[in-house]
């Protein structure tokens, strides 16, 4: 079930935030189990067939932290690698083992046939949040251990699909909190808020900049700079709207029912470097790698060269963790590497002390980090390696510049300084090139200009635990939105839901779907 559709606004979501307050009144353990029922129910709506296997990982895991949490010394070890390591092996066989089979045949000149396994929704998400559990268990970070609040906490359905990934330590509090049971006209007026700019985000803006990503990347020819560079900025927007639609629509849909998620997207695009991209994009996802692998592995203790292996390591895992392909890893690789620069340029600029907070020079890291970011989308999108470099060529100009012959006309002033820059046209194609930019510029135009949701719902910040941001963006002076919970904003928000209700149509699903 999407949660850009009819059937969940208009029927699953006031269905179960009904049920789950009528018992409330009688039984929190009873709210909290229609809760996790309508969850699975949620779950199941894609495919009954894998609810099984999400009860069975629940039930392990959960059997599997008791044991670690009541045992002590060399019993805690064994049973926190053996049920880490069943959940990496669970991972590995559904999402990893047609790539390690195909692997294996490309280099061993092997013949083995492919698997085929379907990838269960969401399993790379509920899988991290579990192996979270474990290790927080270990440490001796989990003091409640009631079955119904754990199977809540993997399942909750705002999460469950997409994320965010989710410690423990601040979900299970909340669901012994008898606050989290009580009907709140704030928690209702802040969540279906926050819902409905999440889901503009997703409806009015994501899916228009969607087919002219794809016709982009799913097209062989070669390609102008102009062209290319609007095709891969378009999914660039295309893939932060949509994200950050669905993070947006998850923090609301909780605080409905009374839940405070953690953020996950803090304007990321207006970071001045790498660094801070990582602290503002997918922060959940940056937080577990961070804490689960890049400090494990020893992070930046034992010294420059040892660090930069850690940051590889981490990042290259990180996007085999987005997907099973050649693609995912170069994405990483090159994250990897660009953290690798960024710390070697900020130690060199501390030495000479540069002026890095001078307006101007923010501006410009800004710009650089934003390419930097797009040039790496290229390979997360593309739907080979041969297309990437491709698409990288034409960036950077290696098949010229070019505009639709249709624009020829309108730039007729403009042909001395085109012809001096080597532009040619070519044919066809005006339209959606057109279109393309005019998309581009407006998804531009909101993400550096207009304030981001936890900035536009500042009043209620202490309430969404929403993070003060990294300090490291800059932008362009954000239009001033503050949200009040007057008629004013209740009639501006109105319209806006409606406008994305009349747009959904044929509801389309959210990129980190498939992840």
């Amino acid at each position: 079930m999407l949660f850009n559709s009819f059937s969940f606004i208009l029927l699953f979501l006031p269905i179960t935030a009904l049920g789950y307050f009528a018992l409330a009144r009688r039984s929190q353990v009873l709210a909290a189990g229609w809760l996790a029922a309508a969850s699975l129910f949620f779950y199941g709506w894609w495919s009954v067939e894998y609810i099984p296997l999400l009860l069975a990982s629940i039930g392990f895991n959960y059997l599997a932290g008791r044991r670690i949490g009541h045992g002590a010394g060399a019993v805690k070890w064994r049973w926190l690698a053996l049920a880490v390591g069943a959940n990496l092996l669970l991972l590995c066989y559904f999402k990893y083992a047609d790539f390690l089979i195909a692997g294996v045949n490309a280099v061993g000149g092997a013949d083995w046939p492919l698997w085929h396994v379907v990838l269960p929704i969401g399993i790379s998400f509920y899988t991290f949040t579990q192996i979270a559990f474990l290790v927080d268990t270990y440490q001796g970070k989990v003091k409640e251990y009631r079955f119904v609040h754990y199977l809540l906490f993997i399942t909750y359905f705002p999460h469950l699909i997409a994320g965010p990934v989710l410690h423990h330590a601040e979900m299970m509090p909340q669901f012994e909190r008898k606050e989290s049971y009580r009907l709140s006209a704030a928690n209702v007026a802040i969540g279906l808020s926050i819902f409905a700019i999440g889901l503009a985000k997703k409806v009015l803006i994501a899916d228009n900049l969607s087919p002219h990503a794809n016709f982009f990347f799913n097209q062989s020819d070669p390609q102008g700079l102009l062209v290319a560079w609007g095709g891969v900025l378009a999914y660039a927007f295309q893939l932060y709207f949509d994200f950050s639609g669905y993070s947006d629509m998850a923090i609301g849909i909780s605080r409905i029912f009374g839940i405070r998620l953690p953020l996950n997207f803090d304007s990321p695009y207006k970071s001045v470097n790498i660094i801070d991209f990582w602290r503002r994009w997918h922060m959940t996802l940056s937080r577990f790698l961070r804490d689960y692998l890049y400090i494990p592995l020893g992070g930046g203790r034992r010294g420059d060269v040892r660090r930069y292996l850690n940051l590889m390591l981490t990042m290259l895992l990180g996007g085999l963790w987005h997907g099973a392909g050649w693609n995912f890893a170069v994405w990483g690789l090159l994250h990897g590497a660009y953290l690798m620069v960024n710390h070697a340029w900020a130690a060199l600029a501390a030495r000479l002390r540069l002026p890095t907070g001078a307006p101007p020079w923010r501006l410009a890291s800004v710009g650089l980090t934003f390419a930097a970011v797009c040039f790496a989308w290229v390979f997360f999108r593309a739907t080979d390696f041969a297309r990437a470099v491709a698409i990288v060529g034409a960036m950077w100009g290696h098949d010229g510049i070019a505009l639709p012959a249709s624009l020829a006309g309108h730039l007729h002033a403009l042909r001395p300084l085109l012809d001096k820059l080597g532009v040619t046209f070519y044919i066809g194609g005006g339209t959606r090139f057109v279109q393309t930019w005019l998309w581009v510029l407006v998804a531009a135009a909101i993400c550096f200009t207009m304030p981001n949701t936890q900035q536009i719902m500042r009043r209620c910040e202490p309430a969404l635990d929403f993070r003060a941001g990294a300090g490291g963006a800059w932008s362009l002076p954000a239009v001033p939105l503050t949200w009040l919970p007057n008629r004013r904003w209740a009639v501006a928000l109105s319209v806006l839901m409606l406008a994305c209700l009349l747009s959904l149509g044929r509801p389309a699903e959210f990129l980190y779907f498939q992840f």
